[in-house]
Formats: C-alpha cells, structure tokens, sequence
C-alpha cells in the first residue's frame, strides 16, 4: 500500500479535504528537513531488486481478479502496472523490461524513465491506452471507477488486487501478481526470498524487554493535512513485526485514520512516531512536526524519537517489506538494532 492508497481510504472525508490533499501527495521533496532520521544514503538506495534470471512467462493465464472477475492473459510484452507496490513485483519478479509505464508513486530508480500515466494520483486512461499494453495491474485503490472502466472496455487484460495491509498479504501478492503474468516458478521464487529475508530481519531485533509505543503520522505540510493512524492505516503490521505496539490501536482508534488533535495525540501517548519523510520534510523536518498540536506533550516528541521511511516503501507490502522493517528497527533501536 501507497500514499495513493491512503488518499482512496479519505474518500469519505469531505470534499474540500480532499481536494487539498490529492495535488500534494505528488509531493517531491529535494532533502530530508531538520532532524530527519531518514539520510540521503537510504534515498539513494531507492532500487528493486529483481530476481538473478529473467523469467520467460507462460500464458495464457487465467486468473481470479479482486472485483469478482475472471481475467485471461494472453500476453506480458507490455505490462502496465499502476501503483508503486505492484510496479516492485513486477520488477522484483525480472520483468521490468517489459514495463511500459509507471504511476506517480512508483519512485524507484528502475523506473524514473518511464512515462507517468497518472495526474496526481488519477489513472489517465488515454495515457494507459495509448501505450498499448497487454496486461494492466491495479488494486482496490486504483481510481477513478471511470478510467479502470475504460481500460476494460478497450479489451484490456486487467487484474484488480486486495489492498496490501499487513505482513500476511506480501506472499498471496506475489502469487496472484506471478500468476497473472505467466511466472509462477518466479513467483514462488520471489515469496521464498521475501519470507526468508522478513524472517531475517525479525530474527534480529534486539531484546529490549518492553514495546515500545509508536504512532503513525500521515502529514502534508502544505494542505494542513495532518492524520493519526489507527488500526487499519496499514502500519500497524510493520510496527508490530519490529517489537512494538502501534499507538493509534492502543488508544481505542478504530478504522485506518482519524484527525489529528492534541487530546486524540496524548491520549496515544508515543514513544514514537512514524512518517513518510516526504511527509516530514513537508512540515519542515523534526522542528517542524513538533510544533504540531500534541506532539511536543508526547514521550516521542520530548526525546525527538522520529521514524522516517521513503513514502514509495513505507506501506508497499512487496520484496522491499524486509528494508522497510530493518529500517524502522533501526531508527527505533538505535543502540540495539543488529
């Protein structure tokens, strides 16, 4: 899951809120602000890494899409997919040649060249259908309704995806991802590494003896856009997997996000907090986000204790998940973290 996932899960909010909000989340920022814990070295290692052999797909293939459908593949010679989460399968599974074109979130190196066919967070269908593809990938998220309905018209192979929220839906992603594009061996291949390398990454946390607290922010600086995330932001999973205990949840939040407000802040009471750092940088960086209501009044932000990760990792749920998590860990356990 992305920030364009997240910009899908506010469609209930009111209007205007999401008319600030959908132009910023193509938000680019050129550095980490003050005090951000991300470094120009984790930026500059934006990369997938694919698979050591390129898979040569087998299809037809049919497969189950999320929307109720059966969608038959008769062709991976020019794969769109259209966020940055399925873009990393695609990639990570050796296909990336095969790619055509990239949504805006989809931020990777292996990817900057590709035309972008979306406008802020809104799939173009001209721009799609003009590149001819052969197979479209999108998930639950991808929007508007009308553009997705006019890529199917056109006689498009495209497979809708459950949004990815949480650890258990890395490897059924791969399988549905691998199957769709004829490369089930690939994607078994992709699974193993990713559950190995997650494993991995659990296996080495430190034994601190207590959970730490931490909250998800979901900031745009610029819009006035600041949310706490509760159980069903998409974080809670990676913070739980690295030994601690998401805040929002802890606090009785219930669904994915809520306003955030000083009382609902300390009321979560964090040991830290967790951001996008293109989010972060929109404040203004560390100083920044503690001038936010209850921030300062909070454990984390008395000790400056701030988790930053790339917006296009951070909720991808993919190959990448096992950096995100010794990332995080890494911030969170500075003196323990192997």
């Amino acid at each position: 899951m992305s920030s364009s996932t997240i910009r899908s899960r506010t469609a209930r909010w009111p209007v205007l809120l999401l008319l600030l909000l959908g132009p910023l989340l193509a938000l680019t920022a050129c550095g980490p602000g003050p005090g951000a814990a991300t470094t120009a070295a984790t930026r500059a290692a934006d990369a997938v890494e694919p698979l050591p052999s390129a898979p040569a797909p087998r299809l037809p293939a049919t497969v189950p899409s999320a929307d109720g459908r059966q969608v038959t593949v008769t062709s991976a010679d020019r794969i769109i997919p259209l966020n940055g989460s399925l873009a990393e399968l695609v990639f990570s599974l050796g296909l990336g040649p095969k790619v055509v074109a990239r949504d805006v979130s989809t931020t990777f190196s292996q990817a900057a060249a590709l035309p972008v066919i979306t406008q802020a967070h809104d799939v173009s269908a001209e721009g799609v259908l003009s590149l001819h593809p052969t197979v479209v990938l999108a998930d639950r998220s991808t929007g508007p309704a009308e553009a997705v309905a006019q890529i199917r018209a056109a006689g498009v192979p495209l497979v809708v995806l459950d949004d990815a929220k949480q650890l258990a839906d890395v490897g059924p992603r791969i399988d549905t991802v691998a199957a769709a594009l004829g490369v089930p061996d690939a994607g078994a291949q992709l699974k193993e590494r990713t559950e190995q390398r997650i494993g991995e990454a659990r296996a080495a946390l430190p034994a601190t003896g207590r959970q730490p607290k931490v909250a998800f922010l979901y900031l745009r600086g610029s819009a006035s856009v600041y949310l706490l995330g509760g159980p069903a932001s998409g974080a809670a999973s990676l913070i739980e997997a690295v030994g601690g205990e998401d805040a929002g949840k802890a606090a009785g939040l219930t669904g994915d996000f809520t306003p955030l407000t000083s009382e609902a802040l300390v009321k979560a009471a964090p040991d830290a907090i967790l951001v996008m750092s293109k989010g972060l940088d929109s404040v203004g960086g560390v100083d920044g986000l503690l001038k936010l209501p209850g921030v300062a009044q909070t454990p984390a932000g008395l000790d400056r204790r701030i988790v930053s990760v790339e917006d296009g990792q951070l909720l991808s749920y993919g190959p990448r998940t096992p950096q995100v998590l010794r990332e995080i860990a890494a911030q969170l356990y500075p003196a323990g973290a192997k």
